[in-house]
C-alpha cells in the first residue's frame, strides 16, 4: 500500500469529527426539547391542583422519586424545578434554540428580564460561547457593561446597529490575566499579560475582533511612536488602537490617544476602512476630565476602566451607574 498523503488523512479525520459533533449536537437538541415537553406537562399537571403550591411540591417530589428508579438521580426534585422554570421562561416552543445545550439553558433561566436573556442567547449562538464562557459573561454583567444609552431592544434586535458604542464596555473585567489585585502594576506588565492571554482578551473585547500588533510602530517625519495594542474589528471594518494606562485618566493620556488615532488614520488606514477607534484602558476614569476633553465630542474615542478581578454583581452595578 502506498503511503497515504497527510491531506487525505486529515480530510478523513475532519469528516469523522464533523459527524461526531453532529451526533452530539442532535442528542443535545433532542434532550433540550424533551425537557421543554416535561416542563410543559409539569405546569399543566400543577394547574389541575386546587392548592397549587402544596400540590406542585408534592408532584415534583413524587415524580423525582419515580424517575430516579428508571433514570437515576439526575432527575431529582431540584432538577425538575429547573425544567419547570425552563418551560415558564420559554413558553413558546419555537423560541427554544437547538444550538444551545441544556447546560446553557440552566444558566439562561436564571435571568429574569426577557430582553437581557434574549441578548445572551443571541451572543452565545453567534460567538459559540461554551457554558463556562456564558456563565462568566452573565456573572460579569457583559450586557450591562456595554457603553452608551442604547436600549435593550436595540441590543437584542436581529438588525443590530453597527455603531461604535455596541462594541465598547466599561469596565473591562480582566480577571483571567492572573495579576495580583493588591499590587500596582506597570503598563508593560498589563500589556504582556494581555498578549499571553490573548484568546480570553479577544472574547472580553467582544465579537469581530482580530489581533493585529503589539507595540505598533508609527513613524512620522520627526519621531517614532509605539501604540500598545492594535486590533481590527471586521463588523465595524476599522482598526481599534488600545493605549494602556496603569493610573487614573488624565488630559495628557486623552491627548496622546487622540494623536495615535489621527496618525493611524493617516498612515495605516486604507480607503476601504472606517475611521479608527481609540480605547484608553486605565485603572480609573474621571468623569470631569472626560466631560471637558475630546472624549465628550468624538464618537471614536473612549476611556474605560479595567478590573483585574471578577467583582460581585453589586460592585459592578455601582461602577456602571457611576460612569453613566
Amino acid at each position: 500500500m502506498s503511503e497515504l498523503s497527510k491531506s487525505f488523512i486529515e480530510e478523513i479525520k475532519g469528516i469523522l469529527s464533523r459527524a461526531k459533533q453532529t451526533a452530539v449536537t442532535a442528542v443535545n437538541s433532542a434532550m433540550v426539547f424533551a425537557y421543554w415537553e416535561i416542563g410543559k406537562r409539569i405546569v399543566e399537571e400543577e394547574q389541575k391542583g386546587e392548592e397549587r403550591a402544596a400540590y406542585g411540591k408534592n408532584l415534583l417530589d413524587n415524580l423525582a422519586e419515580s424517575l430516579s428508579e428508571d433514570f437515576g438521580k439526575s432527575f431529582d426534585a431540584r432538577e425538575l424545578r429547573r425544567i419547570r422554570q425552563f418551560y415558564l421562561s420559554f413558553p413558546i416552543r419555537d423560541t427554544v434554540r437547538p444550538e444551545l445545550s441544556w447546560s446553557h439553558y440552566r444558566l439562561l433561566i436564571r435571568i429574569e428580564k426577557e430582553d437581557i436573556r434574549l441578548f445572551y442567547i443571541k451572543e452565545a449562538i453567534e460567538q459559540h460561547w461554551s457554558t463556562r464562557k456564558l456563565d462568566r459573561n452573565i456573572s460579569s454583567q457583559y450586557f450591562q457593561r456595554i457603553l452608551g444609552n442604547q436600549s435593550s431592544k436595540e441590543l437584542t434586535t436581529e438588525n443590530q446597529p453597527k455603531n461604535n458604542l455596541y462594541f465598547i464596555k466599561n469596565p473591562y473585567v480582566l480577571e483571567f490575566l492572573d495579576l495580583p489585585t493588591n499590587l500596582t502594576h506597570k503598563e508593560k506588565d498589563i500589556e504582556k499579560a494581555i498578549v499571553q492571554h490573548l484568546q480570553s482578551f479577544l472574547l472580553e473585547l467582544g465579537k469581530g475582533f482580530a489581533f493585529v500588533a503589539q507595540q505598533k510602530l508609527i513613524r512620522t517625519e520627526t519621531s517614532d511612536f509605539f501604540i500598545d495594542l492594535v486590533f481590527y474589528n471586521y463588523h465595524l471594518k476599522c482598526f481599534v488602537v488600545i493605549d494602556i494606562k496603569a493610573g487614573k485618566l488624565s488630559h495628557q493620556d486623552i491627548g496622546q490617544l487622540d494623536m495615535y488615532v489621527r496618525m493611524f488614520d493617516e498612515i495605516e488606514k486604507s480607503e476601504t476602512d472606517n475611521p479608527t477607534i481609540g480605547i484608553l484602558l486605565c485603572a480609573d476614569t474621571d468623569n470631569v476630565v472626560a466631560k471637558y476633553s475630546v472624549l465628550n465630542d468624538k464618537n471614536n474615542l473612549f476611556a474605560s476602566k479595567y478590573q483585574l478581578y471578577l467583582p460581585s454583581e453589586e460592585e459592578l452595578q455601582q461602577v456602571i451607574e457611576q460612569d453613566l
